[in-house]
């Protein structure tokens, strides 16, 4: 082999990294519908369609219905993911890969649910449900719930196997099985044995990870701007859903009126729970003021002949911000021209964080913090007028910050490039 040749092979770190960014970009899939899901739960709340709202109880019903069908942490959520990761990870997937990841996925939660978790002291199980027959009182049964992450373990194997397995030939007498009909089932017989591991390996897993939940929330503030920040930074590698999904989806728990229990900050804060919403608050005063103001620093910077055309873009990507929360077009517009200034934005995401939440404030979201999900979902905050005076003090902070590095170090933000790189695009 050529020493060319053996300089051209990725390393495997390479390959691992690739891997992962992968991995979060299949992530993005099933929390691409969570939008969907968070604003139609949100109108099937009491408040809303509700008793306490417009009192269209049925209305209110279908709703709530629809949106917790997609927030269930035992079979909506897990299963969106399931999906989502499989398509994801698997070259040239197509519709067998999703069926391959369902029927692995029904399989393996199946199983899980023939084995209930012992009742609490005083109570029996009898069927379905734990009942106390000293107060007649009956309750659903639990079950072993790894949440998304059994969803994510069951897509990666079924992207695994139908890589593996989806052109194989078989017998000619078995031939209406080859190829991407033998996929589902292989994921059939995959699922018995994930959900017979996690039976055995799930209940210490799953404590450990309550235990590291309740101590991040016992930090309070300073849990929640440690979030902020490691948020951030990961978010210019593509691995911060690694970080998010677990916080977000299944870290936490919060049992519902209806004695239903639900997971994840996200799924909580949504379900009503008043104490959730810690890694989220924060977002809502860098997404809907400080990174708009962001883009009028970099506006006022850009040179004068420049500045009309940087203009509407800064106002293209500042509204889309403020209005959804979407900020990737703000934060790469600087993030590889000044990688200090976006250390010191990620920096000041974590003091938001720490900030909202040591004042109070509780707020969430389905998608992501912008204007839309704040105004959706005020009827379930906490203090939710304080975002704004809080909001409109980072942006003063961002603008003096970024107009300062900006012209003190001559950064080649927006409308400051240099003369022919410039001709360069226009002539492209």
């Amino acid at each position: 082999m050529s020493s060319e040749a053996a300089a051209a092979r990725p390393s495997p770190w390479s390959n691992f990294f690739q891997g992962l960014q992968k991995m979060g970009r299949s992530l993005q899939l099933p929390i691409a519908v969570l939008p969907a899901a968070g604003i139609v739960n949100r109108l099937g709340q009491p408040d809303v369609f509700g008793d306490d709202g417009l009192g269209w109880t049925d209305v209110a019903k279908v709703f709530a219905g629809a949106g917790g069908a997609l927030l269930d942490s035992d079979l909506g959520l897990p299963l969106l993911f399931c999906i989502g990761v499989a398509i994801g990870m698997a070259k040239k997937a197509d519709g067998s890969t999703a069926l391959a990841a369902v029927a692995g996925f029904l399989v393996y939660r199946g199983v899980l649910h023939q084995f209930p978790v012992d009742c609490p002291k005083g109570q029996t199980l009898v069927g379905a449900a734990c009942v106390d027959y000293s107060s007649k009182a009956a309750a659903a049964a639990t079950y072993q719930n790894p949440g998304v992450f059994g969803g994510i373990v069951i897509g990666l194997l079924a992207a695994f196997f139908w890589v593996r397995f989806h052109r194989t030939k078989l017998v000619s007498w078995l031939g209406f099985f080859n190829g991407r009909r033998l996929v589902p089932i292989i994921m059939a017989f995959v699922g018995i044995v994930v959900a017979v591991l996690c039976l055995w390996v799930w209940p210490p897993i799953g404590d450990g990870l309550e235990s590291f939940s309740n101590w991040l929330q016992d930090l309070g503030a300073i849990g929640s701007g440690i979030f902020g920040v490691a948020n951030r930074a990961l978010l210019v590698i593509g691995l911060h859903q690694f970080l998010n999904v677990p916080l977000w989806f299944q870290f936490g728990s919060y049992t519902k009126p209806d004695g239903t229990t639900v997971h994840g900050d996200i799924n909580m804060f949504l379900s009503g729970d008043p104490h959730a919403g810690i890694y989220q608050t924060g977002f809502f005063p860098i997404m809907m003021f400080a990174l708009p103001a962001a883009c009028l620093a970099m506006y006022h910077c850009a040179r004068p002949e420049r500045r009309k055309a940087v203009g509407g873009m800064m106002v293209s990507i500042a509204a889309t911000s403020f209005v959804t929360g979407i900020t990737e077009p703000i934060e790469y517009s600087f993030v590889f021209i000044a990688p200090a200034l976006y250390a010191v934005h990620a920096v000041l995401t974590g003091v938001s964080m720490a900030v909202t939440w040591g004042l109070g404030v509780k707020d969430g979201f389905s998608f992501s913090a912008g204007l839309i999900d704040y105004v959706i979902n005020w009827g379930l905050a906490t203090k939710p007028w304080l975002i704004i005076p809080i909001g409109l003090g980072f942006a003063v902070v961002y603008y003096a910050v970024f107009r300062f590095a900006i012209t003190k170090f001559d950064l080649k933000t927006p409308g400051r490039e240099p003369e022919e790189e410039v001709e360069d695009v226009t002539k492209a």
